[in-house]
């Protein structure tokens, strides 16, 4: 099958011939007519000579690299991927009494820019963040149900809000083979959660802080915890299993606190209380004292043109909770914003320190986990960055 050809300017292939998987837009010489948004392109240096393949977008990145070999992207070629995506998470040997619940697809990390599916106790939860990827739903659903058909029990397509808002054929969430009910039950290191992927926030629930949840629990014995940002109380639980002597789960979103209630419930929880609020509002009306403050705030800087804003943002948020914390208390500070590096968060946090006359010492630095890899070629997929400090 002959594909439509994408050139690429003089001088503007060497992040490509170094496996970079994204493509910008200035680096292109001409794109054909013909081609449109979602196509697979085949993608050539200024003097025609092949490169690899991907899907094309009409933005900024317009090209994302799904391979640098000459190969079809076909059913196969999903099935291979998916097989050696399920390998590793297979050697992570998460222990299916105590874990049901990872990452199955990780975009850029996995070699499927635009592509993430997250493993919700038999479900499998898609979310294209790319036409290319929503074009190839049907490939992708093929591919799962011939690898996984007798070991899950659903997928389900949630791409509505992630596909490029300029994209004319969005999505409209459902099942694309079999069902299940919602929300459904999981289990992470033992711990219960219900699971609403179909209403939540991402896919359901925030897979990629279940190490640092894991880390919280060796510190909560008689501790006053607070878990801002709080969700459906993820952290509040690890906290209150491990013998906190109160949680405080603070988040602005009813829904989600409903839900939080409901694991609680599951998890034979008493320890914990809800509060809706801002967080910003919450830091500057409360008067209540922590030993531990958990702050995991949505994304500041979806883009770098927000970062100055966003580092602003952090260093508010981070001072704020500074002044919340008992001398030698703990601070679980996080980003999530793939615009902010680890070094970007840590100046916010010094700076918050400084004006807040704060002895700090970083305990341990954090970042997401092996579910959620990234490609050595693909620096910016380390999207998650995290603190775990002393507070003096």
């Amino acid at each position: 099958m002959n594909l439509p050809q994408i050139r690429l300017k003089k001088n503007k292939d060497t992040s490509v011939k170094r496996f970079h998987p994204w493509i910008f837009s200035g680096a292109i010489q001409q794109i054909p007519e013909e081609i449109s948004e979602g196509n697979i392109v085949e993608v050539l240096d200024n003097k025609g000579n092949f490169l690899g393949i991907g899907h094309y977008q009409p933005d900024s990145i317009a090209v994302r690299m799904l391979t640098f070999r000459k190969e079809a992207i076909d059913v196969n070629f999903f099935r291979h991927r998916f097989l050696n995506c399920y390998a590793l998470r297979k050697n992570l040997q998460f222990e299916a009494n105590k874990t049901n619940v990872f990452r199955l697809v990780h975009g850029e990390g996995d070699g499927l820019p635009g592509l993430i599916i997250d493993y919700y106790n038999g479900v499998l939860v898609v979310q294209c963040h790319s036409a290319g990827m929503f074009r190839s739903l049907n490939l992708i659903t093929e591919a799962l149900v011939e690898i996984f058909k007798y070991n899950i029990k659903a997928i389900y397509n949630k791409s509505a809000s992630t596909l490029p808002a300029k994209y004319e054929h969005h999505s409209t969430d459902g099942f694309l083979w079999q069902a299940s009910d919602n929300p459904i039950e999981v289990m992470e290191n033992g711990h219960r959660f219900l699971i609403d992927f179909i209403n939540g926030q991402k896919t359901g629930f925030f897979i990629d802080q279940r190490e640092h949840r894991k880390l919280l629990s060796s510190f909560s014995a008689q501790k006053r915890v607070a878990n801002l940002y709080g969700y459906t109380g993820g952290f509040a639980i690890y906290a209150a299993k491990a013998g906190a002597i109160e949680v405080l789960n603070v988040d602005s979103s009813e829904k989600a606190l409903i839900i939080a209630e409901q694991n609680y419930q599951l998890n034979h929880l008493k320890n914990i209380r809800n509060t809706v609020a801002d967080v910003s509002d919450f830091l500057k009306t409360n008067s209540e004292m922590f030993d531990i403050i958990i702050l995991d705030p949505p994304a500041f800087a979806k883009h770098r043109k927000h970062k100055t804003t966003a580092l602003r943002a952090y260093k508010q948020i981070n001072a704020r909770a500074m002044k919340k914390i008992s001398t030698g208390g703990l601070l679980f500070s996080f980003s999530c914003s793939q615009a902010i590096s680890a070094i970007e968060l840590r100046q916010a946090i010094f700076v918050a320190a400084a004006s807040e006359n704060k002895n700090v010492r970083i305990l341990y630095q954090l970042h997401q986990p092996a579910d959620h890899p990234i490609s050595i070629f693909h620096p910016e997929g380390e999207y998650l960055k995290g603190f775990v400090l002393q507070v003096e």
